[in-house]
């Protein structure tokens, strides 16, 4: 089939169809390129459209608030106290971070009280505007090729759960390329197509315009002008986080010979029978529950999102950033 919309990896024109409902059972034609095994919504939504919907409607639609919740906050100060662990040895006092899709701002948070220049980029006028007010801090509202930057700026440019979100992944990646020093990092976060810890009916949905595995994602890095360095999946396999240096730019093949035939193997073989007989539906709702009571307990008499951050920072990050 000729899909609406070319790969945004390899430019082909040669997709199969892979679903046509979503996750909630509403039509979204979901198709791979056969070319390169790169998984899109087709056709993919206008930037017009991306950008009101982000702004207004994405935060009501899946999560019912407009503003990030005391458990919200919590929740996002413990993940991006993770995230520091893993970038530490990535940083150096006083360099700039860029946290594009940054939520309510809590990384961005913990990060300038280590010390370091960080700031973000987030659509959500409710997300932006806390991160704003209540936790004080320099969150551009919009979208990120909205951001101008002095060009080699910045250290490093964190993308987590926000590439798969972006009309054009790869007209992004060169955007932030141009921000970052001679040696500057690029980290992205994004689900796993090849997972198999989620029901096989929840694979898709519509604010996820691209699915990405290991090989697709690394490819993309290389074609918009970074170094694959290192890529790791979740412990359940559910994302993957890819780690790019940033080089000179040059010709690269954009396909990749056999990737379509391992995605569709990967999505065909994961029915509902097999996922039933994991322990995938019954881990994760065990996981989710004992998380969702440690959130009541830590917001039971905290409720003020940086007093919040601030008792995960004495807590899990050191005092100061050597």
């Amino acid at each position: 089939m000729i899909p609406q919309s070319p790969c945004n990896l390899c430019d082909a024109r040669e997709a199969e169809e892979v679903a046509r409902l979503d996750r909630h059972g509403k039509p979204l034609r979901t198709v791979i390129c056969r070319k390169c095994g790169l998984v899109w919504s087709d056709p993919v939504p206008s930037e017009e459209t991306l950008k009101k919907f982000y702004a207004q409607e994405y935060r009501l639609r899946y999560k019912g608030i407009s503003r990030p919740t005391p458990e919200h906050v919590y929740r996002a100060g413990r993940v991006a106290a993770h995230r520091f662990r893993h970038l530490k040895k990535m940083l150096k006092p006083g360099s700039m971070i860029v946290d594009v899709g940054s939520g309510g701002g809590e990384f961005v948070y913990l990060m300038r009280r280590l010390g370091l220049d960080a700031r973000g980029v987030q659509p959500h006028e409710g997300y932006a505007r806390y991160a704003q007010e209540e936790l004080g801090i320099p969150v551009h509202l919009g979208f990120v090729r909205e951001v101008r930057l002095p060009p080699a700026s910045c250290h490093l440019v964190t993308l987590y759960h926000a590439l798969e979100h972006m009309a054009s992944p790869s007209r992004v990646l060169e955007h932030v390329r141009e921000w970052l020093e001679p040696r500057g990092w690029l980290v992205i976060e994004v689900p796993n197509v090849e997972a198999t810890c989620q029901s096989p009916g929840h694979r898709f949905h519509q604010a996820h315009l691209y699915s990405f595995n290991p090989a697709s994602l690394r490819r993309l890095g290389e074609k918009t002008g970074f170094r694959p360095h290192r890529t790791d999946l979740s412990p359940d396999g559910g994302n993957i986080t890819a780690i790019f240096a940033k080089e000179s730019l040059g010709s690269i093949r954009t396909e990749i010979p056999g990737n379509c035939e391992r995605v569709m193997g990967v999505i065909r073989r994961h029915t509902l029978l097999r996922h039933l007989a994991s322990s995938h539906p019954y881990a994760r709702p065990l996981r989710k529950l004992r998380g969702r009571l440690q959130e009541k307990r830590a917001t039971r008499r905290i409720r003020d999102g940086r007093e919040l951050l601030d008792a995960i920072r004495s807590r899990e990050l050191p005092a100061n950033f050597h």
